[in-house]
């Protein structure tokens, strides 16, 4: 390593960390990138729905290239946090110059409903990793019923009940909204995959029951009656006999079951209220129970509390009196030379574009602070020694070109798009690698 040049670690190799990264790299700093899976990639490559494949494959590409920069090192496998194979405190210790965190948010976002143990109660998180083929939760079993509700109106939702719909034959998917039509927060491009299962008698039965509710804050009905149908014209053919339904102006307060296993929904009808500016929905004590097998709430996540900085409501703790800003926005924790950028400075914001500009936006604050001092000089060595230490199938870039080519031959003889290794036991077989921890 030149002993002129910055050493930075960047935890995560999602979008906001991979271009993160690179712009660093790009500058002639010397990149550390820690990885907790084992493939690079974060919901660009897990979180996008499975058949997307010509997105996939132009994000990998670009992928590709940042890991191509020889001034970044890759470490698969490697988690980083208190639970994790390395605390933030020992990698600080290790003499980086600064470290960038861009993990995503991998806490988990809970109501603390009653119920929420039973059977057939999942989290969006789980599933959309499920579906996509990442470790461990490809690995785990899923109570997908009949009927099954999603708490949530945003992108997720439609990707998860198009995944009901399609894959596990469902009969019927509820999206149960705690606000009104006009705060659905899907686009029309990924509800024109869903829309052909709403039954349109249905909708307007529920735009007249929810009507006098909008229009008492001078909401106009038809504004989210258009956010919803904008998609018929584009509409994906009806190929599966399951429906599609909303439940507008309704929260989740319990789920109930028998034998362990979830068999209702209670929600409780909300009216909305406005104050300065904003609609909020409010509870009115009024209380129905549906008929579900499977609960499965989309309501967004939270950073991981155990990570080893400073969290407050849902989030990392941000610097209020940036030295580097960008854009006006904190980059920066509350510890000195720490940054946190992507969906780690503000969890479930935008998808991959957004966290790709958040991440590259966080390096140039990182790249600013690091004119503020002299290169510490540490030497790559120690980094590789300790990753050696951990007694544990670390992942490199090499690693991960001869995986890919294995699943694309893979993916070729099967006839399929796309192939994915299931577990990270069949990844590390197939490239030589056994578990020795």
């Amino acid at each position: 390593m030149n002993q002129n040049s910055y050493y930075v670690a960047v935890i995560g190799a999602g979008p906001a960390g991979l271009f993160g990264a690179r712009e660093l790299a790009n500058q002639g700093v010397k990149v550390a990138l820690f990885n907790r899976d084992l493939k690079p990639g974060g919901l660009a490559e897990y979180g996008i729905y499975p058949v997307k494949h010509i997105m996939k494959k132009g994000l990998r590409k670009q992928f590709h290239s940042a890991l191509d920069n020889p001034n970044l090192e890759y470490y698969g496998n490697v988690v980083i946090g208190n639970n994790g194979d390395i605390t933030l405190d020992e990698l600080r210790g290790m003499g980086f110059d600064a470290i960038l965190v861009s993990a995503g948010a991998q806490g988990t976002k809970s109501l603390g409903l009653p119920g929420e143990e039973l059977e057939g109660v999942y989290h969006a998180k789980e599933v959309v990793y499920a579906y996509n083929k990442l470790p461990p939760f490809s690995q785990k079993n899923f109570r997908f019923g009949k009927r099954c509700a999603i708490i949530g109106a945003g992108n997720v939702m439609v990707d998860i009940a198009r995944h009901l719909i399609y894959v596990q034959k469902v009969d019927e998917v509820t999206a149960v909204v705690r606000r009104g039509p006009g705060e659905v927060n899907f686009t029309k491009e990924e509800m024109k995959h869903l829309i052909s299962y709403l039954k349109l008698d249905e909708l307007d039965k529920e735009m007249a029951r929810v009507k006098p509710i909008l229009e008492a804050i001078h909401q106009d009905p038809e504004t989210g009656r258009h956010k919803i149908l904008d998609s018929l014209a584009k509409a994906d053919p009806k190929i599966a006999a399951a429906t599609f339904h909303f439940d507008f102006l309704a929260s989740p307060v319990g789920m109930s079951g028998e034998n362990g296993l979830l068999t209702k929904l209670e929600v409780e009808d909300n009216i909305l209220v406005e104050k300065d500016g904003k609609i909020s929905a409010k509870g009115t004590g009024s209380k129905r129970k549906l008929d579900v097998d499977t609960v499965i709430f989309a309501i967004g996540d939270k950073v991981d509390e155990s990570f080893g900085l400073p969290t407050e409501w849902n989030e990392f703790i941000k610097n209020k009196e940036p030295r580097f800003p960008v854009d006006g926005i904190s980059y920066e924790s509350t510890i000195a030379g720490v940054f946190v950028g992507g969906w780690s400075r503000k969890a479930s914001e935008g998808l991959v574009g957004y966290a790709r500009k958040d991440g590259i936006n966080a390096s140039k604050a990182v790249w600013q602070y690091l004119q503020t001092k002299q290169p510490a000089q540490t030497n790559s060595d120690i980094v590789a020694a300790k990753m050696k230490a951990l007694n544990k199938p670390i992942i490199t870039k090499e690693d991960i070109k001869r995986l890919e080519a294995i699943e694309e031959e893979e993916a070729k003889k099967r006839g399929l798009e796309e192939f994915k290794f299931a577990s990270n036991e069949e990844m590390l077989h197939v490239i030589g690698l056994t578990i020795t921890a």
